[in-house]
């Protein structure tokens, strides 16, 4: 998958959730749309690095600090 089709797939679900809103107005868009795609992409990068926290974070162009942060606050570490 290309950055090509990572984008066009973001787009199409920004308009679906705009669409579905019926002409409300929207809030904190970027908030919400980071949050959705964060801890997914914290959970399937560190599945695949097997649980290696600075493959993970080397993958992710992350400090390994900074990984575990983000995998606290997603409440992804006991």
């Amino acid at each position: 998958m290309s950055k090509k089709d990572i984008d066009a797939c973001i787009r199409t679900s920004v308009e679906q959730y705009l669409k579905d809103l019926r002409g409300a107005d929207p809030a904190d868009l970027h908030e919400l749309f980071l949050g959705a795609a964060e801890k997914p992409l914290l959970e399937v990068v560190l599945r695949h690095a097997e649980g290696n926290q600075s493959k993970a974070a080397e993958w992710l162009g992350i400090n390994r600090n900074t990984l575990r942060r983000k995998l606290l606050d997603h409440k992804l570490l006991k």
